[in-house]
């Protein structure tokens, strides 16, 4: 493994992590709100790293990214981000990438698609994803246990942020045993969020409908039945656009598949992101 950083195209630096084989297919990993690289576990991100070169990336005002004042609501700033990322690791449309988004991650890859198109993208792969954010859009169809957590879990008040934030990162894990450590640590990383940075997340409003219903490349819906943070809804719905669109919902798995199921986890997007 190995730590890099790159300067986004406003001046945000990037820190992003590398796993595995330069010449094996790239990977990219973008993760939700409030959370960093390391959401994905050091046991999914080795046995990724078997097939792949994994790229994990820290999102702007998230673990050892840059938290610039502005910028959150700007489509452009997210895809300059990734394309920062793209050209750092020789993706291009000779070399291209899986782009795989989690929860607020599915969002940050429409804003690429949406200014860069899907020439160096090979596929994407939506987990608990949204897609987009805005009163009555379907792809950004929130679950009980994040409407609960807003507005305390952008307070700067730590009384109001720690309880609203602990109930949120139970609801990232599921209710399979063993996940209290992990709890702990998405809660940790959701601490390490600014508050600033976790309000501004969802001051925006965009519709990325029509982007979906042209996307020529495959995408994997992977979505957990028992979702209270992103409505199982909201991969109906992106399944219903996509012209090459593969379901998989997992029945009784929360937010967070890769924490409650890692291994079934690296097998489907290991076989999925082969077969393209």
């Amino acid at each position: 493994m190995t730590v890099r950083e790159v300067v986004s195209a406003d001046g945000t630096p990037l820190v992003y992590r590398a796993f595995g084989p330069a010449d094996a297919p790239p990977l990219v990993l973008l993760h939700g709100w409030a959370q960093s690289s390391t959401c994905w576990g050091d046991g999914v991100l080795d046995a990724l790293a078997r097939n792949f070169r994994v790229i994990a990336v820290d999102l702007r005002g998230h673990g050892y990214s840059g938290a610039p004042e502005r910028g959150y609501d700007d489509s452009k700033a997210w895809a300059g981000d990734v394309d920062a990322v793209f050209a750092a690791e020789g993706v291009s449309e000779h070399t291209p990438a899986v782009l795989l988004g989690w929860s607020y991650g599915g969002l940050v890859i429409c804003d690429y698609l949406a200014a860069h198109g899907s020439a160096a993208v090979a596929a994407v792969i939506l987990v608990g994803a949204v897609t987009s954010l805005g009163r009555g859009e379907k792809g950004g169809r929130v679950g009980p246990s994040m409407r609960a957590a807003i507005p305390g879990a952008m307070s700067e008040d730590p009384r109001d942020a720690v309880s609203a934030l602990g109930s949120f990162g139970n609801a990232l894990t599921g209710a399979a045993e063993g996940t209290g450590v992990t709890s702990q640590a998405l809660l940790g990383a959701s601490l390490s969020t600014p508050p600033r940075v976790r309000s501004a997340l969802f001051a925006r409003t965009v519709s990325n409908d029509d982007l979906l219903s042209e996307l020529e490349v495959p995408v994997l819906v992977l979505h957990g039945s028992d979702d209270s943070v992103v409505d199982v809804s909201a991969a109906h719905h992106v399944v219903s656009l996509v012209p090459r669109g593969t379901t998989s919902i997992w029945d009784g798995v929360g937010h967070g598949p890769f924490v409650e199921d890692p291994d079934r986890f690296v097998d489907e997007v290991t076989r999925f992101a082969q077969s393209r």
